[in-house]
Formats: structure tokens, sequence, C-alpha cells
């Protein structure tokens, strides 16, 4: 699939974008709350809150938030409704943007996100209008010299029923269908090795390059975005410079 050469310069920045915003374990707690009200309380019976408590782990959230969060979507402590939305839209030079939010009050968020989109040359348009240029698809990124080999990572993948896998300068990415994700990731456990990350995302299909004198603004536009409290993840088919451009 076209861009699989860019996961690790995109986790990169996404990475350090998310380790300077303070918000991120607030935004975790509201995937908690929905993931226990949609599927229960328990870890082990509930994937979908086993892989959002992982997450939370790797970002260092301490267990009494992860506690309290799983508490409050169980009603031990008062709490609030979250509802799942997504906005699609268009940024500088034509580039495609898709924004999940999880609100408690579906008009504040539209206006905020609207707004960001007019005040960094974009626009917000209707559902659909660039999601087609996406896939959703499982990624696991295990790091490249822990000691497992690529035919181990390969093996591993291909029996679980991954898609593919691509070797890439610091790790092995994983690539599957959403439902195979959960039976690919247990894969991994199983074999006791470890990976970096694990979730379910949007790729696109193809990536633009975005004209120099745009990419500051552009940049703006998805770093607004991402701070944001009620916007949980921000997609798009940009190329993003290398770090050492960026410094």
């Amino acid at each position: 699939m076209s861009g699989h050469n860019k996961w690790s310069k995109i986790k990169n920045v996404k990475a350090k974008n998310e380790a300077a915003n303070s918000k991120i374990f607030t935004k975790i707690g509201r995937e908690i709350v929905v993931a226990v009200k949609s599927g229960g309380a328990d870890p082990n019976l509930n994937p979908k809150l086993k892989n959002i408590i992982a997450k939370a782990k790797s970002y260092n959230m301490p267990s009494d938030n992860i506690n309290r969060s799983i508490k409050r979507a169980s009603g031990e402590l008062s709490g609030v409704n979250y509802e799942h939305m997504t906005y699609e839209g268009y940024g500088p030079a034509g580039s495609a943007i898709i924004v999940e939010a999880l609100t408690d009050n579906k008009n504040r968020t539209a206006s905020d996100v609207r707004h960001l989109f007019d005040k960094f040359g974009g626009s917000l348009g209707s559902n659909g209008c660039v999601s087609y240029l996406f896939s959703r698809k499982g990624v696991i990124v295990i790091a490249n010299g822990n000691g497992v080999s690529e035919d181990d990572v390969m093996m591993i993948a291909i029996d679980s029923g991954a898609d593919d896998v691509v070797t890439e300068d610091q790790a092995y990415v994983v690539y599957t269908s959403p439902e195979a994700f959960d039976a690919v990731k247990s894969a991994f456990d199983n074999a006791n090795i470890a990976y970096e990350s694990a979730e379910t995302t949007m790729i696109p299909s193809n990536y633009i390059d975005m004209p120099e004198e745009k990419m500051a603004t552009f940049m703006r536009l998805i770093d607004g975005l991402e701070e944001d409290d009620d916007i949980q993840n921000v997609y798009h088919n940009v190329n993003l410079p290398d770090n050492d451009d960026e410094e």
C-alpha cells in the first residue's frame, strides 16, 4: 500500500506533539470511558478497553487515572457522556484532513473545528468528502534491534492474519485489517514480542507534497486541532518534513 515508508516519520512527529501536550491523559480517559460503557469494565472481556489501557500505559498514564476513568464509566463516580463525531475537510493546498472527536457538546466541537479550518486556510466539508482517500488499518510497530528477527515478525504476522510487514530503518511495521488487528496483536503478546505502539488508524492511499510556503500554516492547523480537548485523532495525507528539517 502506498505510503508505508511514511509511518516512522508520521509517528515521530505525532509522538513529539503528544509528548508536549499535557492534555493526552484527558483524551485517553475519554476513550476509556466510552470503551467501558460500550463493552464493560473488564479488559479481559473487552478487547477495546484492553487496547486503550495498553495505549495509556505507553504514555505513562498513572494507574490511578486509568482506574478513575473506569470507575467513572461504570457509574461508581459521577461523569459525563461522550459522543463520537467525525469531521472531514481540506487544509492548505487541498490537503485532506479527517478529525475524530469525543465530545459532550457537539455544537461546541463543530464550531471549534470549523473555526480552526477557516483560520488556517482550510474548509470544513461534508462527511465523505475526503474519507475515500483513506483506509482504516491496524498498525503494530516493533522496534528493530530488540532481539527479534525480521523472519520471526513476518512469520507471526502472516500466521495470525496480518496484511503486510514493512521493514524500516528502526522498526518493523505490521499492517492489518481492523477485523484482524486484535488477533495479530494477541499473537505478538503470546510470543512475548514487545511493540512500541499498536493501534487502528487511518492511512491515506497517497501522500501529497505541501508547498514550502504553506507548510507552517498547515502545521498550525494540525497542532490547533490536536490541542483541542475534544479531538482524539487527526489524520492527513501530507508528506511531513524530516525532523532535521524542522529544527
